[in-house]
């Protein structure tokens, strides 16, 4: 499935739905600015890039200087050599320049850019499943909305049903028990009212906390792009670009690499080493001895390890263990993936189908309810059928509005778990997308001890309204919400 088609379905978003009402697109883009969990997956990521920075410090010189101040308090014996005992000021330089690690240095350096990939893939990972958790949040709302109207409309019609029976019953074309089975009727209805506006409560709140605002009028999504044809076909898909498994694949081959890194502790290091030195007498007298005095030195430096209590071996299989625990995480995931791709295009499909089933349940079901009205008022349907028919209707139709956010939701993830339900995939507009090699190119290569960012502003907004604030206010550094 091309990433075009994607972008165009969620691109209709703009044509397909009211000024007025907030948009799926416009969800996606609030998500993908302040949602915090994305934003803490960015920052992990700028952590992970730091180690590239660090793996390449251990192949560069390392200059240290020594500055101090000394001053004799005995000598005797052949120690004292007549000179004065102070005090002096002495200072060195020492210029370390690594010329062979054991390839510790190179093997750091390629393994922690490997797992720079691998937490970009992570990052795309924790995109989709936001994304996928703001989709279903958005049809959450839009479903539980909708139950809510439908029995509210129902307890309308069933109150009017009550007063028209009572009214029967005052002529006596009803009895008692057809007025109490309204009433029984209109109270249970009103009871599934309360419970559908908890659950709505919920999937609001739950709309607040991933898309960092509450839920206005919410317009209806755009279609979803073509799928594949078979679950065959997705799993394919997914397998190749799910980034879960691209992720634990470049996790094991940096693994496979730290391997190599532990091997080293077992060869030889060779450095190129230059120093130079100062001594300055301050005080006393000089009795003929030069009152300064300097030497340089240059020379070579090798660390031959002859025995070390056997942790280089210790070391080794620790790393050979760890990339084998990658290697079966690596199957573990695959499996996961193959599971959720066709558990999501059998949720998908089935939901489709349940959609057909209920349109025509839907018709049926307002068809009866006609006929048994119909009836009654010639006296061949009794008021329970009439109240039964009903709730006929009205359970069809909640099963087609559930039907309808299930298939959206098991499209997405499907979406999903073939690694297209990405921002970059769905086309999102609301300013440039977020460069995840943008602060690699950065600070990868930096050579100097005295850089460091400015401390972190969250970008993520907080969902706490005015009238939930302490009075204390919010923490320091804690953007206030948006309204």
């Amino acid at each position: 499935m091309s990433r075009l088609l994607a972008c165009c379905a969620v691109a209709a978003l703009a044509l397909s739905s009211p000024a007025a009402a907030d948009t799926l697109r416009e969800a996606l883009v609030s998500t993908y600015r302040t949602n915090p969990t994305l934003n803490a997956q960015r920052e992990a990521l700028k952590s992970t890039d730091a180690n590239v920075a660090i793996a390449r410090a251990g192949a560069r010189p390392q200059v240290t200087g020594t500055v101090g101040v000394n001053r004799d308090l005995t000598r005797s014996g052949i120690l004292d050599t007549g000179s004065p005992k102070g005090p002096t000021i002495s200072g060195g330089v020492d210029l370390s320049v690594p010329l062979f690690q054991g390839g510790r240095v190179k093997n750091s350096i390629a393994a922690a850019k490997t797992r720079v990939e691998a937490g970009r893939a992570t990052l795309r990972a924790v995109e989709g499943d936001v994304f996928t958790d703001a989709v279903a949040a958005y049809m959450d709302v839009i479903r539980d909305r909708a139950i809510v109207e439908l029995n509210e409309n129902q307890i309308k019609v069933l109150g009017t049903n009550l007063e028209a029976t009572r009214d029967r019953f005052e002529i006596g074309d009803v009895t008692r028990t057809d007025v109490a089975q309204s009433e029984s009727r209109l109270s249970l209805q009103r009871a599934q009212l309360a419970n559908v506006q908890a659950r709505l409560a919920t999937s609001e709140e739950n709309y607040r906390r991933i898309i960092g605002r509450s839920p206005d009028a919410l317009a209806s999504p755009p279609p979803l792009p073509p799928m594949p044809a078979t679950a065959d076909e997705a799993v394919r898909i997914a397998v190749a670009n799910n980034p879960d498994v691209i992720a634990i694949v470049r996790q094991a081959e940096a693994a496979g690499i730290d391997v190599r890194t532990a091997r080293a502790d077992r060869l030889p290091t060779l450095s190129g080493v230059l120093s130079g030195d100062y001594v300055n007498r301050i005080g006393g007298e000089s009795n003929g001895f030069p009152r300064s005095g300097t030497a340089t030195s240059i020379g070579l430096n090798t660390r031959i390890p002859l025995y070390q209590g056997g942790a280089p071996a210790a070391r080794i299989r620790q790393a050979q263990a760890i990339e084998g625990q990658f290697l079966e995480q690596v199957i573990g995931t695959e499996r996961l993936v193959v599971a959720n791709t066709r558990s999501a295009f059998a949720t998908y499909e089935a939901a489709k189908r349940a959609i057909q089933s209920n349109d025509v349940a839907v018709s049926a079901a307002s068809l009866a309810l006609e006929g048994a009205r119909a009836e009654r008022s010639v006296g061949t349907r009794t008021v329970i059928e009439v109240l039964n028919a009903e709730q006929e209707l009205l359970n069809a139709q909640v099963q087609l509005v559930t039907a309808r956010r299930d298939a959206y939701v098991a499209g997405f993830q499907l979406l999903n778990a073939m690694g297209q339900a990405e921002a970059d995939d769905l086309g999102l507009d609301g300013g440039p997308l977020y460069d995840p090699t943008g602060n690699y190119r950065r600070v990868a290569g930096n050579i100097n001890d005295w850089s460091n960012d400015p401390r972190h502003v969250p970008q993520s907004t907080r969902t706490v309204t005015p009238a939930e604030t302490p009075v204390a206010g919010p923490p320091a550094g804690v953007a206030t919400p948006q309204r």
